[in-house]
């Protein structure tokens, strides 16, 4: 049987290719951003100072596409005490979510609007159902039973995001040096404000503060519909 013997410059080649490799992680850096939040309206249970943004980093330059791939993984979005926690979750695509109901009654799942659409029916206390996310998207989260109970899943093609503190400092763990597109998502902000807010961002070892994001939200939350559409029942007249 004959052995194939690689040749010398097949070698040197894959050598450099996993030095490329190497480096480019090598050279990541913590790339930082300030989130600043103008709250309108009066607030109803939204988050304080400048918490609750999302704002991740989509790669443009080709040398960061083949490392910017993000590892699916698995989450909880608990409901307990008739709420969501946590409020907002930022997952990658292609990623599961368990929804465990801890409360002592029956609660719904829906979501039947932007992003993921789904709905988990009826379930009693202390089980669990999980829905698979395999699209980018804002998923809107309510409940069929409890009109009180909110949350926003975001999934994204990219693992270069985070949600901001109430001081809205943000950093970006571990991005390769290259140019991307950052985006910012919170709720009660418009998404021709959000939109005006993206921008081409240039991240190396010398340049990793990408600046100030400034968001202007409305606190005021319109009520929704039921995943019928229609008004929900008088909490009296509920049997959960």
């Amino acid at each position: 049987m004959r052995c194939l013997v690689p040749s010398r410059a097949a070698l040197l080649l894959a050598l450099c290719c996993v030095t490329a490799a190497a480096a480019s992680y090598a050279e990541a850096v913590d790339a930082t951003v300030q989130v600043r939040v103008t709250r309108l309206g009066k607030p109803t249970g939204q988050p304080a100072g400048s918490a609750g943004v999302a704002v991740w980093l989509t790669p443009l330059s080709p040398s960061t596409e083949d490392v910017s791939r993000p590892k699916p993984g698995h989450y909880r979005l608990v409901q307990k005490d008739k709420k969501f926690t946590p409020h907002l979750l930022v997952i990658p695509t292609g990623s599961s979510v368990d929804f465990p109901n801890l409360d002592p009654f029956f609660h719904n799942v829906f979501s039947l609007f932007n992003g993921k659409r789904f709905d988990l029916g009826l379930y009693e206390s202390g089980s669990t159902r999980t829905v698979h996310f395999d699209h980018d998207g804002v998923s809107y989260i309510f409940c069929n039973i409890h009109p009180e109970m909110s949350a926003v899943i975001v999934t994204l093609s990219t693992p270069y995001f985070e949600v901001s503190p109430a001081d809205g400092s943000i950093t970006l763990h571990a991005v390769p040096p290259g140019t991307y597109e950052m985006h910012v998502w919170a709720e009660g902000s418009s998404a021709q404000d959000l939109n005006a807010l993206s921008r081409r961002v240039v991240v190396t070892a010398s340049q990793k503060d990408l600046g100030v994001m400034d968001v202007t939200v409305d606190t005021h939350v319109p009520a929704h519909k039921n995943k019928f559409g229609e008004d929900y029942q008088d909490p009296k007249d509920s049997l959960y």
